[in-house]
């Protein structure tokens, strides 16, 4: 195990991914494994399903299932209910307000990001096209999330 796969082992944070496409869901869950980042990453498919999540409701009403999890990747175009509705309703809620969240999006528009900094989202970042790319932006994103940040160890 390398020293970079032994400090992940320590702080794991559990990640959970709000997105809509299956082949991002895959990249994403790749990208992490590529470099050595060993959080267990969970996924939803829009925002209905990641409020049900966080709330336990549905099949996610057995505590055992739906870990608090320590961040939430959040796409903002989804189904149901948009990543921004989502993250609205997230950081009005004082029990999950403190869950980092960083918007993972192929949105550009300066409008999204001005809106979601608004509504408490602790980062944004656009989606690069290509795989080699986004391999870099998720060991940026680990290091700094998992290695710089102190994030709040919350537990319910």
């Amino acid at each position: 195990m390398s020293i970079t796969e032994l400090k992940n082992a320590d702080k794991s944070v559990l990640i959970l991914l709000a997105d809509d496409d299956e082949d991002d869901r895959m990249f994403t869950k790749e990208a992490f494994e590529e470099n050595h980042l060993l959080n267990e990453i969970r996924f939803v498919n829009d925002g209905v399903e990641l409020m049900d999540y966080l709330k336990r409701r549905e099949k996610y009403s057995n505590p055992a299932d739906s870990p608090r999890p320590g961040m939430i990747l959040l796409d903002l175009n989804m189904p149901k209910m948009d990543g921004r509705e989502a993250l609205k309703e997230i950081k009005s809620d004082p029990s999950l307000r403190s869950i980092p969240i960083v918007v993972l999006t192929t949105s550009k528009a300066e409008q999204d990001v001005l809106q979601t900094y608004d509504l408490g989202v602790n980062c944004f970042i656009t989606k690069p096209v290509a795989f080699a790319d986004f391999i870099e932006v998720t060991r940026t994103l680990g290091h700094y999330w998992f290695d710089i940040v102190q994030l709040p160890n919350i537990t319910e």
